[in-house]
């Protein structure tokens, strides 16, 4: 899987605890974070290089998409060029949302570049549940998760005035649409008050998961322990330190990303 970060990692923790037996290749691509404000054909070009270096220098037999801005900017093209199944986090997230709501108002919140994308509303609606849907961008909240800093003043007055619309909207389900809000959810949940779920795609995605690897007889027998590798584009000792901190003791050596090119 990939992330343009650490984000990513939410959707890795909810892997490794459903499927211990599979083994786990996570690229973090900090060296170019953060993607939410980078045009979407960079964004795409990425990916491929991602993508493809999954494939190519890791004999990876399915790609976790663990990224909203890269799902919205280059899904379709992945899965038809990538001779490996693709899975996203928007459908599963998208799934998940409108089977919480009891009032038929939702919201999600995600990066400049996903929700300008509008990936998510054809998500809901490719759902035919009847809800509506209040979107926004949270330009700043990923910044502040890359460098560690999940609570505080700072990360909650940005969290009131990111999420005004969202809370005026009165919606009582909001989709965290980026890999990285998670570790920020206890802000989002008190800004948002007591009466609005947080809803996470980072499980779903895990069980879609697990869903295409049974279907395509992949999946790893029980009883071996998987192995997982953590790969930055970045400063690796930076992500060790950070990336442990945010998904624990699995993530205690990290290595250099040196792709051999598509």
């Amino acid at each position: 899987m990939f992330d343009s970060g650490f984000g990513g990692l939410t959707v890795a923790r909810a892997v490794i605890d459903l499927l211990p037996a599979e083994d786990i290749v996570y690229i973090g691509d900090t060296g170019r974070y953060p993607y939410g404000s980078k045009p979407l054909d960079d964004v795409r070009a990425y990916a491929h290089e991602l993508a493809w270096s999954l494939v190519k220098d890791f004999d990876a037999k399915a790609i976790v998409v663990a990224c909203n801005t890269a799902t919205a900017a280059g899904l379709d093209d992945l899965r038809l060029e990538l001779p490996v199944p693709i899975i996203d986090v928007i459908e599963p997230g998208a799934r998940a949302l409108v089977t919480t709501t009891v009032t038929g108002h939702v919201g999600v919140i995600g990066t400049v570049g996903t929700m300008a994308s509008g990936a998510y509303l054809r998500a809901v609606i490719d759902t035919g549940a009847p809800v509506s849907l209040t979107s926004a961008a949270c330009p700043g909240f990923v910044e502040f998760v890359e460098r560690g800093q999940t609570t505080g003043d700072e990360v909650t007055v940005l969290a009131e005035r990111l999420l005004a619309p969202i809370r005026d909207a009165g919606v009582d389900a909001l989709l965290l649409g980026c890999t990285h809000y998670p570790f920020l959810a206890r802000t989002i949940s008190e800004v948002m008050g007591p009466d609005v779920t947080l809803v996470s795609s980072a499980d779903e995605t895990a069980f879609a998961v697990m869903d295409q690897l049974g279907a395509l007889g992949l999946l790893r027998e029980h009883g071996r322990v998987g192995r997982h590798r953590f790969v930055s584009s970045g400063d690796v000792e930076l992500f060790r330190e950070l990336g442990a901190q945010l998904l624990g003791p699995e993530l205690d050596h990290t290595e250099a990303w040196n792709p051999s090119g598509s």
